[in-house]
């Protein structure tokens, strides 16, 4: 069975390393320029299916150029893209990351056609029938705060779907309006600043808590080179990072979910795919762009995330 991501489609222009803004007409000379499929659900797409599991992805897009790059780079990659609407006259959501040395990544962004992704754009049939819905970005997709939507997400939960979210923005108003989505969602997989903005915290154990009580199974926080914090029921649990050299942070958090949302697919409990999904994350780390480094990422779902379950620590 396919698993769908929906949600935010963005093209990511990204280069590195960037250590600050040519001035005047002035060039600077980088070692890579990349284009990649990145946002919450597209980034996850592009991962998913280079850990060989079977993704749809169901967003919008702008009837230009961009967008023609956007779903030739996903089909490449391997993902089913026929549930992605062209907008005539919008432009696809886009970014440009100049790369820090460290890692970091400022961007400059146009939200394009995303914000225009309603109920009418998505197939009952797709979402009902999957193995997994993977949200993306339902914090700036407000056309699908609908209660139509929501029974959808109920419907495919009903058929035997995992429904899993990841926020996109760090704008506590967007973020704390998501949260009508979260007794519909089954796993929550926000970073630290958007659980703190979620669920008004001032920590991360209680963020993820507060966020549990809310509706879904488990609510997993990424907190960089931290790891992540599981909460579910049986209380807390932290799942290490991986410690690599960091070269790009840019889609880590999408390669988390979609290591993840791999776990559990194959059958693995929530600790055991939050480890796949922060060695995805690792794997990620190491190069330019949201799908750096999976070109041989099959085999890491064989091993359950490559770790040691021991390294993880229950709270």
């Amino acid at each position: 069975m396919t698993v769908v991501t929906l949600g935010v489609h963005i093209v990511d222009v990204l280069a590195r390393p960037v250590e600050a803004l040519p001035e005047g007409q002035d060039t600077h000379l980088l070692e890579q320029i990349r284009v990649t499929a990145a946002g919450a659900a597209a980034g996850t797409a592009v991962d998913l299916a280079a850990l060989g599991v079977p993704v749809a992805s169901v967003g919008a897009v702008g009837d230009d150029e961009l967008g023609d790059l956007l779903l030739m780079i996903m089909k490449r990659r391997g993902v089913d893209v026929t549930g992605v609407v062209r907008r005539a006259g919008e432009q696809t959501a886009a970014s440009i990351l100049p790369i820090r040395l460290d890692g970091g990544r400022p961007s400059f962004h146009v939200p394009g056609a995303n914000l225009g992704l309603s109920p009418a754009d998505v197939d009952r049939g797709r979402v009902v029938g999957a193995a997994a819905v993977h949200l993306g970005g339902m914090d700036v997709t407000w056309g699908l705060h609908d209660p139509g939507f929501l029974a959808l997400l109920d419907e495919a939960r009903a058929a035997g779907a995992i429904v899993t979210m990841d926020p996109l923005s760090n704008m506590p108003d967007l973020l704390r309006a998501a949260n009508v989505f979260l007794p519909h969602v089954d796993y929550l997989l926000p970073n630290e600043e958007q659980a703190l903005a979620m669920s008004g915290a001032t920590g991360v154990e209680e963020a993820a808590v507060a966020l549990l009580r809310q509706g879904p199974k488990a609510v997993l926080v990424t907190m960089g080179e931290e790891g992540s914090l599981v909460a579910t029921a049986s209380g807390l649990t932290r799942v290490p990072a991986l410690d690599v050299p960091v070269v790009d942070t840019t889609g880590c958090g999408d390669a988390y979910c979609a290591g993840f949302v791999a776990g559990l697919v194959d059958g693995g409990d929530v600790v055991e795919a939050a480890r796949l999904g922060a060695a995805v994350a690792a794997r990620v780390a190491g190069g330019l762009g949201s799908d750096a480094g999976l070109g041989e990422a099959a085999g890491l779902r064989a091993s359950s995330g490559g770790e040691d379950p021991e390294s993880s620590e229950r709270l």
